[in-house]
């Protein structure tokens, strides 16, 4: 029989992330009760809550593996492990307990969650019918250390966690009215409630999943759709700015709005469009660009008289990587080089506040650069209207809580994978840090406008 500083001496190393695996050994004792996992406080929870993972039933110090997977709508599988030792009273508790190894270490009550990677590589998780069905995951325990590709067949124990985007009472209502395209998003309640305008990148179509969490959280928000969708252009090369506006006097119709101003979050493309927003369209009170450009990029923007030409790029800065994947962070040019001066967003212009967003691995383009250029030009007409976060080794896809890191994925445009930027752990406590801090921003300049 081994003693307990025999048996954690026996390791096997092993390279890449999942570093120090342990083969099951005998223990002095096996635990008499079965084992089990429990979810708490609900096994049905919204995908953006905390959900607490124990285990109990185990032998005293026993290492076990926890494996966490999950199906996305096209069945793509999506799965995660860590490695754990019990305490002396044969439980475990994910909030408490370290994790010695695995997809990530150190003590992460969600990490099973957030380090979901993809079976198919360079596949992002997008939830799109996010109404009537939640995404099943699945917590499996194991004995011993084991990496994912070597665990056993029968686990020692299992549970479900149904992770929804819309809690009861959340209204979810297509919209066709005039011009605008999108969903609607109505908290339970009589309200008044903050409105927002969601906006997603270059992928195009509707993305819901974002304005569904935030309608949880009692924000009134419409999903927008700007090309890709229905009957709306099947390109950006030429927008026209007056059809955000349209969409933003359709939210501040809404009975429930608190009004008089709106707010507006955007990532990426949708980040910049964000910034155009707040500096012509009146009563948008406050924006969240999350890896936008101080520029407006790629297509021609036009309101009125005005014309926003696209930032250009310059396609021979294209890296290739090992990986098969391309970076394209160099590609999109400099706003303030003089040829490109007409491309500016004059943020400066804007009477609402700004959140702007970075994560400083971005690969998608230079957004610390860019977050720069547009507080100097604030600052450089008196204007303190902003607030800025950034974050160190997150890259470009900053979405909300427990999202699991996509570090590549295929870039629409480019019509192939590229990389996103971010290192796993530092990128999704980025998200987790994030999130609120966006609810907080938008309720101090919406709800406290109203009362002016």
């Amino acid at each position: 029989m081994l003693s307990g500083s025999m048996l954690s001496a026996v390791l096997l190393r092993v390279s890449g992330s999942r570093s120090l695996l342990r083969r099951p050994l005998p223990l002095p004792q096996r635990a008499a009760m079965a084992v089990s996992v429990q979810l708490k406080p609900s096994p049905d929870s919204l995908f953006d809550e905390p959900l607490r993972v124990r285990v109990s039933g185990l032998a005293p110090l026993q290492q076990v593996t926890m494996k966490a997977w999950l199906r996305d709508e096209k069945e793509q599988l999506f799965r995660s492990s860590a490695l754990y030792q019990a305490d002396a009273h044969g439980h475990l508790d994910l909030a408490h307990s370290p994790a010695l190894g695995g997809h990530y270490t150190g003590t992460q009550p969600m990490g099973l969650l957030w380090s979901l990677s993809p079976h198919t590589p360079f596949t992002r998780l997008v939830k799109k019918d996010v109404a009537s069905a939640p995404l099943p995951l699945h917590i499996e325990v194991f004995d011993g250390h084991w990496s994912l590709e070597q665990l056993p067949q029968q686990p020692l124990a299992t549970s479900t966690n149904q992770r929804w985007f819309m809690k009861k009472g959340v209204s979810r209502i297509p919209v066709r009215d005039g011009r605008v395209r999108g969903t609607l998003f109505i908290p339970p309640g009589d309200g008044p409630f903050p409105g927002i305008i969601d906006l997603y990148g270059s992928v195009g179509g509707l993305v819901e999943h974002r304005a569904s969490l935030l309608a949880n959280h009692g924000f009134l928000v419409l999903a927008l759709g700007y090309f890709g969708f229905d009957d709306l252009p099947k390109d950006f090369i030429n927008l026209d700015l007056e059809y955000f506006e349209e969409a933003v006097n359709f939210l501040r119709q809404q009975p429930k709005v608190i009004g008089p101003g709106v707010g507006a979050i955007g990532i990426s493309k949708g980040g910049d469009l964000v910034l155009s927003m707040a500096t012509f369209v009146p009563h948008v009170t406050a924006v969240v660009s999350i890896g936008g450009c101080n520029a407006n990029t790629l297509g021609n923007l036009h309101y009125k008289d005005i014309t926003l030409p696209g930032l250009g790029i310059s396609i021979e800065k294209i890296k290739f990587l090992e990986s098969k994947l391309i970076d394209i962070s160099e590609v999109t040019n400099n706003p303030v080089d003089e040829t490109n001066k007409d491309c500016i967003i004059p943020i400066e212009k804007a009477k609402g506040h700004f959140l702007i967003v970075v994560g400083e691995d971005d690969k998608n383009w230079r957004t610390p650069f860019y977050a720069q250029q547009a507080i100097e030009r604030l600052e450089e007409n008196g204007k303190e209207n902003y607030e800025f976060i950034t974050y160190p080794e997150a890259g470009h896809l900053l979405e909300p809580s427990y999202f699991p890191f996509c570090s590549a994925s295929f870039h629409r445009l480019v019509g192939q994978p590229v990389a996103w930027g971010g290192k796993m752990k530092p990128h999704a406590l980025a998200q987790i840090d994030l999130w609120p801090k966006i609810q907080t921003f938008l309720r101090k300049h919406l709800e406290n406008h109203s009362k002016l």
